[in-house]
């Protein structure tokens, strides 16, 4: 709120007649911004996501799009149901007796074969992939079990060496199963790519060009650098440029992140994405598609997602050990049934236990608890958008806010009102309130709110001018009165009379916005305004260090504001004055300290460093870039919803291993009765027995998922 930033009345022409530009509402309409297809690159195609077709590219899920599963679980599915039916296993373990027709014993392995090729084609080609990377894993642990199924089940239905290995439907449930836990799993991951569309919607797809003959409308990417173009009253820039005639307020919050507009005059550097918000102006460009500032931050926020997307998944470490445990005890199982002289039972074996190490429990112990905890999350207005940041959230060390608009409300507020003369001060403030009535700016709202606030009878004025630059003037009561900052004072000849001079020169020291109001030449007193604290912050920093997490601050605004700001919270470390990039520098600094780093903010400015964070959490009220690089977004704007999702982080986190501890420990179990270790005192674990004891371990992971729906996790309920 600073001077140096240009306030409203130190510089700040009336904006009765400007749309407000607001970081939640660009100047376009929500159609509008659908319609953009070039992003910052000339000629380039914007790349616009749904979930259902969110394609991966790392990982275990390197080129599945999210439909692929969801269109293979559902006919995996319906195939499914028949292969269970007509299975001579089930119908002997449930006690019934399936219909006997022509070609009904060939239901299992017809349809079952084409679940196989067509269900199981993922995990066939992930598995065979991940033999080749050398690193096995779930997909390679799926791939091995189905495949062993479909052969011994073939076998079986043939009629071959009199095998009783008919796997048709476990291998039916198995593939439907991994299906569907994937499914859940890639709907969790989300798409990063949506940001990159968000920075690129913020630039307009149009352009005024001021040519000898008068104005041409041509596209963005045909502009080149020394081109003049008209920016009008409420229009975005369409390029890094120099103002070369006019001035104009801009409104630069979807880069600075900060609310207030800065006056930009001929000389004065203007950014691509930013509006002029009460006047037209004539700028000389000086960069195009990728060397502008936009572009800048956009190829941040795709380096600062690559870098933080390599993460394993606890279910994949999981998958490679049971890979190495399962496929080393069915080698030791054959060679120890063969040298016992009896090939067909190292056979039977052999083949239990290489499909009962894939159970059904440990491809849904991850995706049953993300599901769970992104719908627990959603109900208290915490939206989860990647994994991951469910996972790393428990590990955070320090949470990096930034100032405007997430622990403060980013309006200005009155704080304080100072009078000359022993005058009253809130006749001071009706008379300021009535001479900033006609006007929509936030400063002059802020002045009238609070004049209403204290039910002042606030005065008729008329003949309202703004004086660019300046301030504002108006008549009431037949004076003429003035609102303004320094630059109004020195104008006018005013001199601050000394008992207002020193309330204002420490309003000033804690960073302040300071308007005078004047009568002809004198000074009546002067009002202080800040961006307010939002009430929840202290509650929020303050939870936070009592769980551990130290809690830092980024702003863009001067140390003093930000000290002043930091203190009445009570924050551990603050960076100010922090330039657009260098926020995504502050959380490389951090994590270089060894700290893992949470980034909670609003803006563009924010969204390098939120995709930099281990966990980036954006605030409702922000971009919708910010909204797209985070993985997590605030419904609203309370920021003790934080402690909500690091409460959450470490249940969830509680509930994976506990999943993960049942469903290998159901195999490092299940193996070795299935391999025959305990033959000898007659405990054997028969293919039909696994299979029913794999099934119910399944269910065991999905009651243990469930009970995190007791968790409390409104914001205003954490403590």
């Amino acid at each position: 709120m600073q001077e140096q930033h240009g306030m409203h009345h130190q510089g700040m022409p009336d904006h009765e007649d400007a749309d407000s530009q607001t970081l939640t509402e660009p100047p376009a309409s929500a159609d509008a911004r659908a319609q953009h297809t070039g992003h910052l690159q000339s000629g380039g195609h914007a790349h616009h996501t749904d979930d259902d077709h969110t394609v991966h590219t790392h990982g275990q899920h390197a080129g599945h799009s999210t439909a692929m599963f969801k269109n293979r679980f559902w006919l995996t599915l319906a195939l499914s149901v028949p292969v269970v039916y007509f299975s001579p296993m089930v119908g002997h373990i449930l006690g019934y007796m399936a219909p006997d027709f022509p070609g009904s014993a060939w239901i299992p392995p017809v349809l079952g074969t084409v679940i196989f090729l067509y269900g199981g084609q993922p995990f066939l080609k992930g598995g065979l992939q991940e033999l080749k990377d050398r690193t096995p894993g779930m997909m390679l642990l799926i791939g091995m079990a189905i495949t062993v199924a479909f052969a011994a089940s073939w076998v079986t239905s043939l009629g071959i060496g009199g095998f009783d290995l008919d796997f048709w439907w476990e291998l039916a449930l198995l593939v439907a199963i991994m299906l569907l836990g994937h499914w859940i799993e890639m709907r969790a991951l989300g798409s990063a790519q949506g940001a990159l569309d968000a920075l690129a919607a913020l630039l307009p797809d149009e352009a005024e060009r001021i040519t000898d003959s008068g104005t041409e409308t041509v596209p963005v990417s045909e502009l080149n650098a020394g081109d003049l173009v008209l920016v009008r009253s409420g229009a975005r820039m369409p390029a890094d440029g120099t103002v070369a005639q006019g001035q104009a307020e801009f409104d630069e919050s979807m880069i600075t992140g900060e609310s207030k507009t800065v006056p930009r005059g001929p000389g004065d550097p203007v950014v691509a994405g930013t509006v002029a918000t009460d006047s037209s102006v004539r700028v000389r460009v000086t960069a195009v598609g990728d060397d502008t500032a936009l572009a800048g931050i956009q190829r941040l926020v795709a380096e600062a997602q690559e870098s933080s997307s390599r993460a394993q998944a606890l279910a994949d470490r999981a998958a490679a050990f049971l890979f190495y445990f399962a496929a080393g005890a069915g080698v030791l199982t054959f060679i120890a049934w063969t040298l016992m002289g009896s090939i067909p039972e190292a056979v039977t074996r052999t083949v239990t236990v290489l499909v009962i190490a894939c159970p059904h429990a440990l491809g849904l112990a991850i995706p049953l608890v993300i599901a769970i905890s992104t719908e627990q999350a959603a109900r208290a207005g915490v939206l989860i958008k990647n994994r991951m940041a469910l996972e790393r959230m428990r590990t955070i060390d320090v949470v990096l806010f930034d100032k405007t608009g997430t622990l403060t409300t980013g309006e200005p507020e009155l704080m304080d009102v100072a009078v000359a003369d022993g005058g009253n001060p809130d006749q001071l403030l009706a008379l300021a309130a009535a001479v900033e009535s006609d006007s929509e700016h936030p400063v002059a709202r802020a002045i009238v709110r609070a004049a209403r606030g204290r039910n002042l009878a606030v005065p008729a004025a008329s003949g309202f001018t703004s004086l660019t630059g300046r301030g504002v003037q108006a008549s009431v009561d037949g004076r003429t009165l003035h609102v303004g900052g320094p630059a109004l004072l020195r104008e006018l000849g005013a001199v601050e009379p000394a008992e207002v001079a020193a309330s204002t020169s420490a309003w000033m020291d804690r960073g302040a916005a300071v308007l005078h109001v004047l009568d002809g030449g004198r000074v009546l007193g002067a009002v202080s305004l800040e961006d307010s604290v939002r009430p929840e912050s202290r509650q929020a920093v303050a939870a936070l260090q009592s769980r551990g997490v130290k809690v830092a601050m980024v702003t863009g605004d001067a140390h003093q504001v930000a000290q002043a700001v930091a203190a009445d919270l009570g924050i551990d470390e603050v960076f100010a004055e922090v330039l657009p990039a260098d926020k995504d520098k502050k959380v490389a600094e951090l994590q270089g300290r060894g700290l893992k780093v949470a980034m909670v903010g609003d803006g563009v400015n924010d969204s390098p460093a939120l995709a930099r964070a281990e966990v980036g959490i954006a605030i409702g009220a922000g971009t919708d870039v910010a909204m797209e690089s985070a993985g997590v977004v605030l419904a609203g704007n309370d920021p003790r919803a934080v402690l909500s999702m690091v409460d959450l982080s470490r249940a969830s986190y509680r509930k994976m291993w506990q999943n993960l501890v049942w469903a290998t420990g159901y195999n490092i179990l299940s193996v070795p009765l299935a391999a025959g270790v305990l033959a000898f005192a007659g405990v054997v674990l028969s293919p039909a027995a696994g299979a029913v004891l794999m099934s119910a371990s399944t269910i065991v992971v999905a009651l243990n998922a469930q009970l995190l729906r007791r968790l409390k996790l409104n914001p205003s309920e954490v403590r």
